[in-house]
């Protein structure tokens, strides 16, 4: 990791987690400022472009960085239409995946339909969620977060019971 001399904030390179929760706006065509500190987080990724899709488990939208999508493609690429399941499965997941860039301002249009699904009004929260970016509507995120959880029960689900995890 690169350490910025900007406000002490640690800027990451290449293949690094994305990080960090913005509060921005859509303007009246659709098109938000990319956060600055999220963009200097991604180097040079930010120019070759994203794929803005729907997320899979809730009301939000996922803007994959191009080589993650690429990744994400091949393992697509591999399944066998033949079979019903794995057809249904590609139409549905890459159905609403749109390729997006943003423009010499730093503005991301976001396509009608995705801020539909994800009923994105004018004020949404961008999250950097390790190797890819998070869209959400501001009200749905912040009802998300409220919900009642128990997130240490969930990283035990999710991440074990690993005793090394915070060791240096």
């Amino acid at each position: 990791m690169v350490k910025s001399g900007k406000k002490g904030n640690i800027f990451v390179g290449m293949n690094t987690a994305l990080l960090g929760e913005f509060d921005c706006k859509a303007d009246a065509k659709g098109r938000f400022m990319f956060p600055s500190d999220l963009k200097k987080q991604m180097a040079d990724r930010f120019d070759q472009g994203f794929v803005l899709n729907r997320n899979l488990h809730q009301k939000c939208l996922v803007l994959y960085p191009l080589a993650e999508w690429e990744k994400i493609n091949q393992r697509l690429a591999q399944l066998n239409r033949l079979i019903k399941t794995n057809d249904i499965f590609i139409r549905r997941f890459s159905g609403g995946a749109t390729p997006v860039s943003a423009d010499p301002a730093g503005r991301i249009l976001l396509p009608k339909p995705l801020t539909d699904y994800a009923a994105i009004q004018n004020e949404l929260k961008v999250i950097g969620s390790n190797n890819v970016i998070e869209l959400w509507d501001k009200t749905t995120y912040d009802a998300f977060m409220t919900q009642e959880m128990d997130l240490e029960q969930l990283a035990l689900q999710v991440l074990g019971q690993d005793q090394d995890m915070h060791k240096a």
